[in-house]
């Protein structure tokens, strides 16, 4: 991609942001950290897809845990957490083990602390730093799946297929299409997904995180997290599919008809993280792979500093 201009400024310089509105067509964003006061005084001036209110229900996990479940969609037993003795209540009604999380700016395993019995609550409670918090129970999923979702203004949903993700410390390291899982769940996958960007008025690309549990012997989808924008688990997408996450969430805020992504085979993508670029030359010799670096100067533990997507044919049963 090329652009001709790449202002830098604060959120909060409202000079800028008129600036910057006044050059362009139509305004998005690649993460949900964005103030959701920048989005309004950018929103008055210029379309801003996805529309700033959604950063309002997803950048506060209480409040889009709230949203899923007005929905009739199920999630991880939940509670507002605003205290060490809000902390102790909820503790006794969800149980332990658990995760006490920030209720916003959190991402890759930061601003959250797993609860396990015997364990200081009150200690804990003082090491998150936040006054707003919630507790999570914890999920024995049997694995972890992401659906990529686009959504275009007059309603149409298109979802890529169901992604199966493993994480190495709280941080996404490999992603497998298509996931491991009865073709049912993935159907129900795709319809909550659809769901959500729907109920939201949503216009772009989403990634919604789920679980994989199991549920009187069948396995049963619940919600973790959704997040606002073209997703990690979704770069697989680049050189798997017949269009990509990127072109896709263009073509739903420019207005242009949403593809129908065919997928290239099966498709693992592994992200690089930290150290692991180092390594990427012999990603260069494996058949199927392509190898993509961010050019990042320098790599620190848990910094994503690239990925490698590999594209084989399905093995013949």
């Amino acid at each position: 991609d090329v652009v001709q201009n790449a202002p830098c400024a604060e959120f909060a310089d409202v000079e800028a942001l008129e600036m910057f509105a006044a050059e362009v067509d139509v305004i998005t964003y690649e993460f949900e950290n964005v103030p959701a006061s920048a989005a309004l005084v950018l929103a008055a001036r210029k379309p801003v897809l996805p529309e700033h209110k959604i950063l309002e229900t997803t950048q506060d996990r209480l409040a889009e845990k709230d949203f899923v479940t007005k929905l009739g969609i199920g999630t991880a037993a939940y509670a507002d957490v605003t205290s060490p003795q809000m902390l102790h209540e909820a503790v006794a009604r969800i149980g332990l083990p658990a995760v006490l999380k920030t209720r916003r700016f959190g991402y890759d395993g930061k601003g959250q602390i797993m609860l396990r019995p015997g364990d200081d609550l009150d200690a804990a409670w003082h090491r998150l730093e936040t006054r707003a918090a919630i507790l999570e129970a914890f999920v024995p999923f049997e694995r972890e799946v992401s659906v990529i979702a686009a959504r275009s203004a007059d309603g149409q949903v298109v979802c890529y297929d169901l992604t199966e993700n493993e994480h190495r410390d709280h941080i996404l390291k490999t992603s497998h299409v298509p996931a491991n899982v009865p073709e049912s769940v993935a159907t129900e996958a795709r319809r909550i997904a659809t769901s959500i960007a729907t109920a939201l008025g949503y216009v772009g690309v989403l990634g919604v995180e789920m679980f994989v549990v199991p549920e009187n012997g069948q396995p049963k989808v619940l919600v973790n997290e959704i997040a606002p924008r073209v997703h990690n688990s979704g770069h697989w997408t680049l050189d798997g599919a017949s269009v990509s996450q990127f072109e896709q969430h263009i073509r739903a805020i420019a207005g242009w008809p949403l593809a129908q992504p065919l997928r290239h085979g099966d498709v693992t993508m592994t992200n690089l993280i930290g150290d692991d670029v180092h390594d990427y030359i012999s990603w260069l010799t494996k058949p199927g792979a392509t190898v993509h670096l961010y050019g990042k100067r320098l790599a620190m533990p848990g910094r994503k500093m690239g990925h490698v997507t590999v594209v084989s044919q399905p093995k013949k049963s």
